[in-house]
């Protein structure tokens, strides 16, 4: 049978036994060890050559910044999950790890018995867990080679390998918004992309990002700092303003919603149900603006896990907008741009280097 085997870092004896415990009821999962410390924790990477490992920040003699900064320099360093703090400096810390490499992270359960947190570790743990075994060895799951035929009245999308001058067709006019759906390898992927749009870029962004809450406020803060347009994370009655980036707080719905005077947008963040799992969710968010602005918008379908604006998207679609996607190669996971795209509502796929440009090209 295939086996990925996971080593579990953490300073916590309780963590260690949650982290481990949840892993251990997942097929085709070893734990092979487990560390207190970055150092140990080094040391068994070495002898151990674990698949996956889970990582604590905040650890004596050797933090987990520390350790990622070790493994930058390892040849096959095992794939990293970060095991975070709901706090303000958990998400900055968390940010930093992400830019050193560590492909995700789960937040660390805080309240409830120990048996209520293992099975929260768990749901989280297991989608990365079967992207890992995708990436080891192969697709083995028989349903997921099944792919479906893509039916040839379907047309392709372009995929970019020079600069180009899409122009949709229909009812379609230059965009005044632009929605953004991403997930796994986001905060990465938008701290390369987003300080790429200029500063007169005078259209709005709006961008759910699947993160728990204070994270989305640390991620907001950090592509400020770095970008010529300004990122906030977004509140409740926000004006929807031109050359302004809001981001969908943790934990929270975002959607479009008109002002009192019929003309502006405001954005409405509730606490609506999960879609896909996922609050906030990128369909939740773009069938609002497939609602108000039609023909006038671009969706953009970025790195990540699962399926989760696929549906907005076609809504989108269905009214008008232009549909940017990432590429397969380019994607930490190529799981929300690939139902989009494969089933020929996407109107160009181009790298994470150019998504920039053809957003600029819509408006």
């Amino acid at each position: 049978m295939n086996t990925i085997k996971a080593l579990v870092v953490d300073d916590t004896i309780v963590y260690r036994k949650i982290v481990g415990d949840a892993l251990k009821q997942m097929p085709g999962i070893e734990v092979v060890g487990t560390a207190n410390n970055g150092k140990i924790a080094l040391s068994k990477i070495k002898t151990l050559k674990p698949d996956l490992m889970t990582l604590d920040i905040e650890m004596p003699e050797m933090n987990g910044i520390e350790l990622l900064e070790k493994l930058q320099n390892m040849d096959s360093p095992p794939l990293v999950i970060m095991v975070s703090t709901l706090t303000r400096q958990g998400g900055e810390l968390t940010l930093r790890a992400l830019e050193l490499g560590a492909f995700d992270f789960l937040p660390k359960p805080e309240e409830g018995k120990m048996a209520e947190n293992m099975l929260k570790v768990k749901k989280t743990l297991e989608p990365i867990v079967r992207h890992v075994k995708r990436h080891k060895f192969g697709r083995i799951d028989p349903a997921a080679r099944q792919k479906p035929a893509t039916p040839a009245r379907v047309r392709k999308p372009r995929v970019v390998t020079k600069p180009a001058q899409p122009r949709p067709a229909g009812i379609r006019s230059k965009s005044e918004i632009i929605g953004i759906g991403i997930s796994t390898g986001g905060p990465n992927a938008l701290t390369k992309m987003i300080p790429m749009l200029p500063k007169e870029l005078n259209v709005p962004i709006l961008i759910v990002q699947h993160m728990p809450p204070v994270f989305t406020a640390s991620l907001a803060d950090s592509l400020n700092k770095k970008s010529a347009l300004e990122v906030v994370e977004a509140k409740d009655g926000d004006t929807v303003k031109p050359g302004k980036v809001f981001i969908a707080p943790g934990g929270r719905q975002m959607k479009i919603v008109a002002g009192a005077d019929g003309l502006t947008r405001k954005i409405k963040i509730t606490d609506d149900p999960p879609e896909n799992s996922c609050k906030p969710s990128a369909d939740y968010l773009f069938r609002s603006i497939a609602q108000h602005y039609i023909g006038r918008a671009t969706g953009v379908i970025m790195t990540g896990m699962g399926s989760d604006g696929s549906k907005g998207l076609v809504q989108m679609k269905n009214n008008g907008s232009f549909i940017i996607a990432q590429d397969e190669k380019t994607c930490t996971v190529y799981g929300m741009p690939k139902k989009p795209t494969e089933s020929g509502i996407v109107d160009v796929v181009v790298p994470l280097e150019k998504i920039a440009e053809e957003i600029v090209k819509t408006v």
